[in-house]
């Protein structure tokens, strides 16, 4: 009943319209820390679990890995509004949970607590939630479970992995730092690092230099990402956005320029790092999440403090 009856403080959330705006899904252990009722519910079970969280459903869980980008993107919203009351195409956050409907109430309480402006809350019992992540038209998918995150990607969803860890909550506007190749661009580059070496890799970028490159598995994300940043201009956008790679700018930075230009793709600032160690200029920028495909990179990120997300 307490589910279901109508709670005026979610009746004023701002219904969107998921063919317009940007819908993020994101697991209650990505945007919480739930990390002792997940070790709870691997030890004693699914029963004991939500005996835990309804006895503790009026006591707010701590932030997660993702909540910081979450409040940043609440915040991107309220800007879009003050310009334009409105304007559709915006966030619209989504909680997807294989907790019980009555283990879910903490997850609500945590979320109203927060003033987190979430407008749907999906608890399914069923082994592979990403099914519904489609019919909820997501752009973006981040969880804390690996299988899910494959899964998601396999159903043609931009999906990262969310390690769970102690953030310290940046300060706006919303910084969202994308690695290159097999993250926004295709690993058809890595495929030839690791067949034929940096040398045949720099050799392949030169003779494909006018050739735009693949799209990778969060170009759909960074593409309304980057359609809801061209609504301000660049002194004024609630957005930042990085291309942090490995990349040489010399030998192989040319054609990643060109295949940004092509996809009118616009990126606020890009580091071509030559294989240098990524922590340092992460930890000047402070990103909202950190999305990379090497997870040395990860856990560099992570011994810095960065939020991360790993696309495998």
């Amino acid at each position: 009943p307490s589910l279901l009856s109508p709670n005026p403080s979610f009746l004023s959330v701002l219904q969107k319209d998921p063919s317009e705006a940007l819908v993020i899904a994101v697991t209650t252990r990505a945007i919480f820390n739930l990390e002792e009722e997940h070790k709870l519910y691997l030890e004693k079970g699914k029963e004991e679990y939500a005996r835990h969280q309804q006895a503790n459903q009026d006591k707010p869980l701590p932030p997660g890995t993702a909540f910081a980008f979450i409040q940043a993107v609440q915040y991107v919203n309220e800007k879009i509004l003050q310009s334009n009351p409105a304007e559709k195409d915006l966030f619209d956050i989504l909680v997807l949970s294989n907790n019980s409907p009555e283990s879910g109430v903490r997850i609500i309480n945590s979320a109203k607590h927060y003033g987190l402006e979430i407008s749907k809350f999906c608890f399914v019992s069923d082994e592979d939630s990403t099914q519904y992540l489609k019919s909820h038209g997501v752009k973006l998918f981040l969880s804390a479970d690996r299988t899910d995150v494959c899964n998601a990607l396999r159903r043609g969803v931009s999906a990262a992995l969310v390690f769970q860890q102690e953030v310290q909550a940046p300060s706006t506007p919303l910084r969202v730092v994308f690695d290159g190749d097999a993250v926004l661009f295709s690993d058809e580059t890595d495929q030839v690092f690791r067949e034929q070496g940096l040398e045949g890799a720099m050799q392949y970028e030169r003779a494909m230099e006018a050739v735009p490159m693949g799209e990778g598995p969060l170009k759909a994300f960074a593409m309304h990402l980057g359609k809801i940043r061209k609504k301000f201009s660049q002194e004024k956008s609630p957005i930042r956005t990085y291309l942090v790679t490995a990349r040489s700018g010399r030998d192989m930075g040319v054609r990643a320029i060109k295949t940004l230009r092509e996809w009118g793709l616009a990126i606020d600032e890009a580091f071509f790092m030559d294989g240098a160690p990524k922590g340092p200029i992460l930890t000047q920028i402070q990103p909202h999440i950190f999305f990379d495909d090497g997870l040395h990179n990860i856990q560099e990120a992570q011994d810095v403090g960065i939020p991360s997300a790993w696309v495998p």
